[in-house]
């Protein structure tokens, strides 16, 4: 192996990914007075958090009765009792300075006749503890939310004097002999140079791996590079069966139609031109949870009632909401339907069908985002040195099925929560822990194969096959034998990574390279999803088994945390859901069946 030249930096604590959860992470520890770096493979304002629309919750009560008490059960109650009701009250609570806090730092919130930030409903959403009526609490920027949260947040960043290196790629934690994470290994893409970032604690807010499926609403850079470093260092990840479809993924481009069009009174109608939601969720009927409306859009769809010539698609009804409406809360929508459906949404319906949007799955952590993992059996032992936050995390605050606008509010409630532990736990400018000599020669291998991987099938080839396998098989509705089928197909395209060709042997701006290491990262986390998956026989949110129709809380009332190895082995393991709350200020919800 050729020798590498590593240049070597050391940080108080290093941040992986510039997008919301990173970047709050970020400006909040260099707040703190801890020395930051942010690690970052993409410009910070052009990390994925820059196309969330409809907005963040929290339960301010602007526009109506509210109360953090009544965001808990929703929650509870949305992630089909799979989310650990400790965080989730700890996210409902801090919801509201956390929000308040960001219209300080410069979020410019859509404002109410009396000046206070607007709130839309959003699905699952409602109050007096599910028996009121919707609840207006998503806090929204007209429909670029995430926008302006992006871009308020980095400038906080280098307010607060953190230092960006940006257009790194993380290739590999470096952990020590104890399983301690002592730093990250990165390549400067512009230069082809390696850097050792040492630090006290590594953060991964690098993402979610929604590019393991064809039809997507993320960036093609949303490969989930933590996922893949955390699975390349032994550690198993969480709940990598629950994928949440976004209903309304414009029909061919699969881009993102925020909820908050049905918040604002947007309609779902069959080919009939039939409100069909009525139907499947009379109370709530459009804003029902998301995992209920994508399978009820496939349901209409299965039963010959979908829409345009191969009767394989939904409308979404804008036309009666008037130009008012649309020009002043969904100016990005009305953009994106003309670019990518060609339709002028005043005039004519959006064609819709359910996209791959969200990972309720990732890496176990505590509600103080540190790295949890079962060992010793003790099924929260904490990962010294490594926390994770945002998507690429799994706190569980979603369980089975996220609420729409709670993963802004994630990210920025667990970025901050972040800041506050390691400004409790880490002492500025203190010494690094000494690294055995042959810390990076694992990395370097890796790196040093991959670059002369000269087999026979390109990247794009495997990883189209991914996509394909894991659209098909890995669904909306699952049975165990397209499971079956998909796992024995993605544990062959993740054996066929072993004859990769990459073509470009240069360190410069290789992104023949970048793309190879991204499709490992995503390989191991779409086998991780489909064996999961697989495994979990009952129906829970987001994962629905036509051969396991009911929940199942007596057996499956549980985390699944899957390990990859690097041949492909996988492992299964499982740890309680915690079926308590933090203090006494709100009753744990019992389980029960979920109907809207």
């Amino acid at each position: 192996m050729p020798a590498y030249k590593i240049h070597e930096h050391s940080f108080d604590m290093v941040v992986v990914g510039a997008g919301g959860a990173g970047l709050r992470a970020t400006f909040g520890l260099a707040q703190k007075g801890l020395k930051t770096a942010c690690i970052t493979k993409v410009f910070p304002t052009r990390s994925h958090t820059v196309a969330a629309q409809g907005g963040v919750a929290a339960a301010l009560a602007n526009m109506g009765e509210d109360d953090w008490r009544y965001h808990f059960f929703d929650t509870v109650k949305g992630s089909d009792w799979l989310g650990d009701q400790d965080a989730i009250e700890y996210m409902c609570k801090e919801a509201i300075p956390a929000i308040i806090e960001l219209e300080h730092y410069g979020v410019p919130f859509s404002r109410t006749e009396d000046g206070k930030i607007y709130q839309r409903p959003f699905g699952g959403m409602t109050t007096k503890f599910g028996e009121g009526p919707p609840a207006q609490r998503t806090c929204a920027a007209a429909d670029r939310t995430g926008h302006a949260i992006l871009h308020t947040l980095y400038q906080q960043s280098l307010a607060h004097d953190a230092q960006f290196f940006i257009e790194y790629f993380a290739l590999d934690l470096i952990m020590d002999a104890d399983g301690a994470c002592r730093g990250v290994l990165a390549l400067d893409l512009s230069t082809g140079e390696l850097h050792l970032f040492r630090a006290q604690g590594t953060v991964l807010a690098t993402g979610g791996y929604g590019r393991a499926y064809f039809s997507a609403t993320s960036a093609h850079t949303c490969t989930g590079d933590g996922g893949g470093m955390v699975l390349r260092a032994g550690l198993a990840m969480q709940d990598m069966e629950f994928v949440q479809f976004h209903p309304t993924g414009i029909y061919g481009a699969g881009c993102l139609i925020t909820e908050g069009v049905r918040g604002e009174g947007g309609i779902l109608r069959n080919s009939n031109g039939e409100r069909f939601m009525e139907r499947y969720a009379p109370s709530v009927k459009d804003l029902a949870p998301r995992d209920m409306v994508s399978r009820s859009m496939t349901i209409e769809i299965r039963e010959g009632r979908g829409v345009g010539e191969h009767k394989d698609h939904i409308l979404l009804d804008l036309t009666h909401l008037g130009p008012e409406v649309i020009h002043e809360k969904l100016p990005g929508i009305a953009e994106s339907a003309r670019i990518f459906a060609g339709v002028d949404v005043e005039k004519q319906p959006i064609p819709v069908i359910p996209t791959v949007h969200y990972n309720m799955g990732g890496i176990p952590t505590n509600y103080h985002g540190e790295v949890v993992q079962l060992r010793n059996g003790n099924p929260d032992e904490v990962v010294p040195g490594l926390y994770a936050i945002g998507e690429a995390a799994c706190v569980s605050v979603h369980g089975a099925n996220r609420l729409g606008s709670n993963s802004l509010l994630d990210l920025v409630v667990f970025g901050r929560a972040v800041a506050n532990r390691a400004a409790e736990t880490v002492k500025p400018d203190g010494k690094q822990a000494t690294l055995a000599g042959d810390a990076c020669d694992q990395a370097l291998a890796r790196l040093d194969k991959l670059r002369n991987a000269n087999g026979d099938t390109p990247t794009a080839v495997i990883r189209d096959k991914m996509q394909r396998t894991m659209q098909a098989d890995a669904a909306v509705f699952r049975t165990g034998e397209t499971l079956s089928d998909g796992v024995k197909k993605i544990r062959e395209i993740h054996a066929s990574f072993a004859d990769v060709k990459v073509s470009d042997r240069s360190l410069v701006w290789n992104s023949d390279l970048i793309e190879t290491y991204e499709l490992s990262n995503l390989l191991g986390q779409a086998l991780a999803t489909i064996v999961s998956a697989e495994n979990r026989t009952e129906s829970r949110g987001a994962h629905a088994r036509e051969d396991f129709p009911e929940r199942d809380d007596a057996n499956w009332l549980k985390h699944t945390l899957c390990s990859v190895g690097d041949d492909g082995t996988t492992s299964i393991d499982y740890r309680p859901v915690h079926m308590y709350t933090l203090t006494d200020d709100v009753d744990v919800v019992p389980p029960k069946k979920r109907v809207y």
